[in-house]
């Protein structure tokens, strides 16, 4: 007995000491809730006054882990065949583009036996693409707050003397507005914002959500039947990748500065081929073996490019001018001058280290680097199991 409270005490001490948890309590940043946690508190108001009882104000609800927030209502409003409450988000300390949307539920009650039917409000977004975790022609609310309002639903019922059968309909206001600086648009969620969560917590500054995003991307790619996708770590980039391959919308991922999760997701799902699109100096990075692009966690190295000027026929004074330089497109700039192709160089290294993280996967791999206006300045050709 004693050694198993030990092993339970250390357990629980190494719970709150480590993990994303324990990067929040260091920081003494604010998290915030998911919209998929403000919805099941709205619905979980909603059914209670639709049964007949009060609005609960505020909502406590659990979550997925067994955490249990309390909510302030924003807005009720009952009837004799609805009742809708609704929720503001907030995302604590986290730069989430919906933090402040007001989440509605409007809940109406069904005939015996429909179940929980969900409804996409004014706000909320509809699937018109394959490769995303709902059906095409679904309400974009994803699985796990589908299963935390089906569970709230079911617990308000049993203890108010429902049946369980009702229509919930979320909607966000200024959702589509909201929408269009998401990736809803390009992965086919039309009409507004998604409905999200799957421990109903944010946290601040987690990259988890970009990450996500990446791969369904993916996803969306591969059920659409494209065989070549583009990483880019920015719209410049992506531009440029669309003008050089002429690739479609769905087929483009924004990678941000993640290019090691682009990367190890295409090893387990790949494709015939990934072009790699991004300033010269983010992929400069990832020439030096960096698969995080972020300039808080990978610096450029001007050492580095500076033995790979030498290895494209800088003499020591340009290859001092290189390693002493300000910046990195003041490099690509100085070895340009000279006819250095240093560019080229740092697009080569890269395509060897996106080749070297897919570990011999189908994966053909090109580079494209480009400057911050946009011109090309090194290219890599593609090179892989399905280089042609």
């Amino acid at each position: 007995m004693a050694e198993a409270e030990t092993t339970a005490e250390a357990e629980t001490t190494a719970e709150a000491t480590g993990g994303r948890g324990a990067q929040l309590e260091r920081s003494g940043l604010r998290h915030g809730w998911t919209t998929g946690a403000c919805a099941t508190a709205a619905t979980t108001a909603a059914y209670t006054a639709l049964l007949g009882a009060e609005f609960p104000d505020p909502v406590t609800i659990e979550l997925p882990k067994g955490q249990r927030p309390a909510f302030a209502l924003a807005a009720e409003e009952l009837t004799a065949d609805r009742a809708m409450a609704a929720v503001v988000k907030d995302a604590g300390d986290d730069p989430d583009v919906t933090h402040g949307a007001l989440v509605r539920a409007t809940v109406r009650v069904l005939p015996p036996g429909s179940g929980v039917v969900f409804r996409a409000g004014p706000g909320v977004g509809t699937v018109t693409r394959p490769g995303l975790p709902l059906d095409v022609g679904e309400p974009a609310i994803n699985p796990v707050p589908r299963q935390m309002m089906r569970d709230h639903i079911g617990s308000v019922a049993a203890r108010h003397g429902g049946t369980g059968d009702v229509e919930i309909e979320i909607s966000v206001d200024h959702g589509e507005e909201i929408a269009r600086s998401t990736w809803n648009p390009r992965l086919g969620i039309l009409g507004g914002l998604s409905i999200l969560g799957t421990t109903g917590i944010v946290v601040p500054y987690s990259c988890s959500a970009w990450i996500d995003s990446i791969r369904r991307g993916v996803d969306v790619a591969r059920a659409a039947g494209r065989t070549h996708v583009a990483g880019c770590t920015g719209s410049t980039s992506e531009k440029v990748a669309v003008a050089v391959h002429g690739l479609p919308q769905d087929a483009l991922l924004d990678m941000g500065d993640f290019a090691g999760a682009v990367l190890k997701y295409l090893r387990r799902h790949p494709v015939d081929r990934l072009t790699v699109a991004g300033g010269f100096a983010k992929l400069s990075k990832l020439a030096a073996g960096h698969l995080d692009l972020h300039s808080s966690r990978s610096q450029v190295d001007k050492g580095f490019l500076a033995e790979l000027a030498r290895r494209g026929g800088a003499d020591e004074e340009l290859a001092e001018a290189v390693a002493t330089a300000n910046t990195g497109l003041e490099t690509v700039q100085l070895c340009t001058a000279r006819g250095v192709p240093l560019g080229d160089l740092v697009a080569a290294a890269a395509r060897d280290t996106a080749l070297g993280v897919l570990r011999g996967a189908p994966v053909a791999v090109d580079v494209i680097c480009i400057d911050r206006t946009g011109t090309i300045v090194g290219r890599a050709d593609p090179r892989g199991p399905r280089a042609r």
